[in-house]
């Protein structure tokens, strides 16, 4: 049991919170074989090696001619046609001086080839072919110029993209190790709160955040527990976080950790396990914590959606990747010339939404979205990703702003 460290006036850098979690994230689940048809998204858990030089053969890379480089003229000039080849199949001829062998995209350089001219360069003349001037070893992919056998293709720790499960399969890879999907509660409070379709009734409101954390969260690779909404009440709270600490890795919660009189999360945090830090310097959502339920690491966001969001997409997205057996987990911001200016010290880091927009010279510029409120999620829809502005920072218009995409962060 622990009292937090952070309830006084000091404020948490938003850098220093996510060191604190990326140290105290826990080791990644269990691993599991999965087919490589299931492994979008999934966290490799075993370095693995190309069986198999990538191309495993001299091939073209184009639809024309392969030939000797040194029978074509500087000029150019005729070659005899002495057959043809098309991927998968096997060249039975051999070119020999003043030939050529019709060839077709991916199939295996005829033995003697060395070179490869487009159809669309050469004129065809029965069985003769006229090829301009050319280079020694233009059109021709090389065998093993990707990768060699035995060369690294994935590291652990890599979340699987579309790329990557297309270089697994060139590689003749079905099926892969990785870490099984960590398991995350999802639990909202507020007695306030109404799922969409249901009616309302004064001082009632829908329900956001559940969805909005709950797509972030399957967009990471989570498996997604929802445990609904938790009543402001302290026993119902504590009675929550006990069954969802024990069928899950991770707890995630929204609202109930400021400090109003109905805010009875973090008591029940601090009755069941710790809360070691609660006020962030980061706008939107200063009122973030993090700790732990019965041994299960917890983080409780803010109850504003826009700060649930964004402090979600900056703070547990790390976090989270980490605890899956991600190493790659910060985001690396572009630079790009404000066309705005921020005249507003704050002491705080801020996200504003933005979205970047072409000037007069063509060139990308950050846009602000003239409503930044915590409470409201139309400007993130309309931004195209968040200008980070530091704390006590002025911006001048055309000077240079971080810009983080929402493509990067989701």
């Amino acid at each position: 049991m622990s009292v937090s460290v952070c309830d006084s006036g000091h404020l948490m850098p938003v850098d220093e919170a996510i060191a604190t979690l990326l140290a105290q994230a826990p080791p990644p689940p269990a691993t599991q074989v999965i087919s490589l048809e299931q492994a979008l998204g999934r966290v490799v858990a075993e370095e693995l090696f190309s069986p198999l030089d990538l191309p495993g053969f001299d091939n073209s890379a184009m639809d024309g001619y392969a030939l000797r480089a040194e029978d074509v003229p500087a000029e150019g000039g005729y070659l005899m046609l002495a057959g043809r080849v098309a991927a998968g199949q096997h060249s039975t001829v051999s070119v020999q001086a003043g030939q050529a062998v019709r060839i077709f995209t991916g199939a295996p350089l005829p033995p003697g080839a060395d070179t490869v001219i487009p159809q669309e360069r050469c004129r065809l003349y029965g069985q003769r072919v006229w090829c301009p001037p050319v280079r020694l070893g233009e059109h021709v992919r090389k065998q093993g110029e990707e990768l060699r056998r035995g060369q690294t293709l994935i590291t652990v720790g890599k979340r699987l993209r579309a790329q990557d499960i297309g270089l697994l399969a060139s590689a003749g890879i079905p099926r892969l190790k990785v870490y099984r999907p960590l398991r995350v509660c999802l639990l909202s409070s507020g007695n306030e709160l109404r799922e969409p379709g249901e009616p309302l009734v004064p001082g009632q409101i829908y329900n956001s955040n559940r969805y909005v954390l709950g797509a972030l969260l399957r967009g990471w690779g989570v498996d997604v527990h929802d445990y609904g909404v938790m009543a402001d009440e302290l026993a119902a709270s504590r009675d929550a976080l006990t069954l969802a600490s024990s069928e899950c890795d991770l707890l995630l919660t929204s609202a109930g950790v400021s400090v109003g009189e109905e805010d009875h999360l973090k008591q029940a945090i601090e009755e069941l396990g710790r809360v070691d830090f609660w006020r962030l310097a980061i706008q939107p959502g200063k009122p973030l914590a993090f700790g732990n339920v019965a041994g299960k690491p917890w983080i409780g966001l803010p109850g504003n959606p826009s700060a649930a969001l964004i402090t979600a997409l900056v703070v547990v997205r790390p976090f989270l990747l980490r605890a899956q057996g991600v190493e790659r987990v910060l985001s690396v911001p572009a630079t790009v010339p404000a066309a705005f200016e921020w005249l507003k010290p704050n002491k705080r880091r801020q996200y504003l939404r933005a979205r970047l927009s072409p000037g007069e010279d063509g060139h990308l510029r950050a846009v602000l979205h003239p409503q930044q409120s915590s409470a409201m999620l139309t400007a993130a829809c309309w931004a195209d990703g968040l200008v980070i502005i530091e704390r006590e920072q002025q911006v001048l218009k055309d000077e240079p702003v971080p810009f983080v995409s929402f493509a990067e962060l989701m």
